[in-house]
């Protein structure tokens, strides 16, 4: 399923291609949030017409499965079909869901058990349920259940989850061993194709971030998530905890950080080595009158924007629908609650964290990475500084 094409000479950046049931990815890649099936406020079309070219999305298996359940997604041939989306979708297995959203969970060997947020009901997700819900959906990659410890935690918390998330592992790859569907999706069989990742865990304790990485490499996964990330831990904390597990993982299967992060965190992440990434930032700052720039954000809600008539970004900087709009004008859509207003901001943002992965691609095809890295982050803080 994946091609490593190129490695940087001067950085651990990787060049790659996943060949999913629906679709090429090119790597390093981002893939916007469409949670409960829909990118926010985009159109499936516009997510893949020339303008964003968007290769893959995430969907989140806790939320498809409350809504609209394993039932609706059965009777539509699974989510591809139900939300008019031909290209690869990716599903977390709703673990950091359940761990940060639901009521009253019990944690055991079994699974979780929990409450609903949305009416308290009682539901129970084992390791081999998440994988049952993802062959629902369709999901052209499928991450297994793990338990994601708190930042901060104690060493033998976490000592106790991780163990709990590689019994939890051993689980599912006994799951996949025996239901993995072969072939081609189709309308009966959406799941046929899936491949399933692995998720490191272990908190900010290197020697068990190195212990989970090794287990799970041994269960011999089709890609290999590190989970964990950006659940309060200082950026220093995060990238060690990168720089430990990402060398272990094999380098002919896909690495994933899972939830991250900032564009200049993006480059950090790549020049280690990670290929796949996800985040809702770009879409719900914008909603929130934020948008991404070379130079920082800008937030339009601030007054210094209301008679600025200088556009969002240069034209082939920003979504072709941005273009001709001046800061002035969608100041005064983000103000007044118009909803152009966060749909421009949105399709800006996912057009800047789509046309950094391609710029990255760009960098490491032609050896320029680690110059490239350097002058993005360096303009990128020094604008966020000043705003």
């Amino acid at each position: 399923m994946f091609t490593l094409l190129k490695t940087d000479t001067e950085t651990a950046a990787r060049r790659g291609r996943m060949v999913l049931a629906h679709g090429e990815v090119e790597t390093p890649t981002f893939m916007p949030v469409g949670t409960r099936g829909t990118v926010k406020s985009v159109h499936p079309r516009e997510l893949t017409d020339p303008a964003l070219d968007c290769r893959i999305i995430l969907g989140n298996t806790y939320h498809l499965f409350l809504r609209p359940g394993t039932d609706v997604l059965d009777d539509f041939g699974g989510l591809h079909n139900f939300m008019q989306w031909d290209r690869p979708i990716l599903t977390d297995s709703g673990g950091y869901q359940v761990f940060s959203l639901a009521k009253l969970r019990k944690i055991t060997d079994e699974g979780v058990r929990f409450q609903s947020h949305i009416d308290g009901s009682p539901l129970f997700l084992t390791p081999e349920s998440v994988l049952e819900i993802q062959r629902s959906i369709g999901s052209d990659i499928c991450m297994i259940l793990d338990e994601c410890p708190p930042f901060p935690c104690e060493r033998s918390y976490a000592e106790k989850s991780l163990a709990l998330t590689q019994r939890w592992a051993e689980r599912a790859r006994d799951w996949i061993t025996a239901h993995r569907p072969a072939g081609r999706p189709s309308a009966g069989r959406p799941s046929a194709g899936q491949h399933y990742f692995g998720i490191v865990q272990g908190s900010c304790f290197p020697e068990l971030r190195e212990k989970a990485a090794r287990d799970l490499v041994a269960l011999d996964f089709d890609g290999y998530a590190i989970g964990g990330l950006s659940v309060g831990e200082p950026v220093p904390e995060m990238l060690k905890a990168v720089d430990v597990a990402a060398p272990i993982l094999p380098a002919d299967k896909p690495r994933y950080a899972m939830g991250l992060g900032q564009p200049d965190q993006l480059l950090e992440l790549i020049s280690r080595g990670i290929d796949m990434f996800d985040c809702v930032l770009p879409t719900r700052v914008g909603r929130n009158g934020t948008a991404y720039t070379a130079d920082g954000t800008i937030n339009l809600k601030n007054a210094q924007w209301e008679k600025c008539h200088l556009p969002l970004a240069p034209p082939g900087e920003t979504h072709p629908l941005c273009e001709g709009f001046s800061l002035g004008y969608l100041r005064h859509l983000i103000k007044n609650d118009e909803l152009l207003g966060l749909r421009l901001l949105t399709l800006h943002n996912v057009t800047f964290y789509l046309h950094l992965m391609k710029q990255a691609r760009h960098a490491i095809d032609t050896g320029t990475f680690a110059d490239f890295k350097v002058g993005f982050i360096s303009r990128y803080r020094a604008g966020k500084s000043a705003a």
